[in-house]
Parts: C-alpha cells; structure tokens; sequence
C-alpha cells in the first residue's frame, strides 16, 4: 500500500534552505532580523528554485553524456527542481489574488 505524501513537508525537504530562511525571518532566529523585508524572501526563492532547475538540468546532461550520473540522482535533482517550482508558482499565484482582492476594495 503506498505511502500518502505530504506535499507541504516533501516541498520543505526539496527547499531547505528556503524555509531555513523563511522561518528564520518569522522568528527572527539565525541572525536574521524579524523585518527582513519580504522582496528578498521573494528574491532568495527564485534564486534557489533557479539553482535546483541548474542542478537539474545538469544531472541530466550528465546522465545523457554518460559522465556518471546514476538514472535515480537525475530524477531526483529533476524532482526537487520540478517541486521547488510549482511551490514558488503557487505563492506567485496566492500574492496575485491577494493583490487582485486588495484592488478590488472600495474604500
């Protein structure tokens, strides 16, 4: 019987530095300063999600030259990146319907 995932723990475990980082904003832990402002939260996220897809995109070149690169480090570099994206593609989406709800206010 399969295992049920949970996508919010397996995107913590594809991105740990990302919410290393996220939560050491909240909580003002690791040096962090509790105002970091949340552009460079945003920056630092496409900043990793484009180093796994370099990864990724690596591991695979690998794979197809023969330089070394096991079939399953391949999938998983290209898993992580795939996950860390839809993770960031969710949060974009979130922030623009917030933003489209904040217009759509009469004040």
């Amino acid at each position: 019987m399969p295992i049920p995932i949970n996508p919010m723990a397996a995107a913590a475990q594809a991105m740990p530095a990302l919410s290393n980082s996220a939560a050491a904003a909240v909580t003002g832990a690791s040096g962090a300063s509790p105002t970091t402002p949340f552009s460079d939260l945003l920056t630092d996220a496409v900043g990793q999600v484009n180093q796994l897809e370099a990864q990724a995109h690596a591991a695979v070149t690998g794979l197809m030259t023969g330089s070394g690169v096991d079939v399953h480090q391949a999938m998983i570099a290209t898993e992580k990146a795939n996950m860390a994206f839809e993770l960031a593609l969710a949060v974009r989406n979130k922030a623009v319907q917030a933003y489209q709800q904040v217009i759509g206010m009469q004040f």
